[in-house]
């Protein structure tokens, strides 16, 4: 069973020294990783916090940096904030990162893997 799942980010999270890091890995969440954000005080503040909490408890990579915080999903831009989040969800529905469209055009299917997404744009 895969538990962890590599992914591209559209734009990259800048750090302090100009560094763009886009390449990352996101493991699967635990029961604990959806319940402690809801024991945050920040998330009873804003529940919008909770998405910045758990994304920092899930990415175990992105780069170089040491490691991910809520510090650094605070600072991604917000289409990295979007594909993240579409990543979590389709890792979790399905298990996998990849899907099958269908062109509306000519109904041609076509196998499409979400964590390489970033890397067209």
């Amino acid at each position: 069973m895969q538990t962890e799942f590599d992914f591209t980010l559209p734009l990259g999270f800048v750090d302090a020294e100009g560094n763009v890091h886009k390449n990352g890995s996101m493991r699967l969440a635990t029961a604990m990783d959806e319940i402690a954000p809801l024991r945050d005080p920040r998330v009873r503040g804003n529940e919008a916090y909770f998405t910045i909490i758990l994304l920092s408890r899930v990415i175990v990579r992105l780069g170089s940096l040491p490691q991910v915080t809520t510090h650094t999903i605070e600072n991604l831009f917000t289409p990295d904030l979007a594909f993240l989040q579409n990543f979590y969800q389709q890792i979790h529905e399905d298990g996998q990162s990849k899907f099958t469209i269908t062109c509306q055009e000519c109904q041609a299917k076509m196998e499409v893997d979400l964590a390489h997404l970033g890397e067209a744009l």
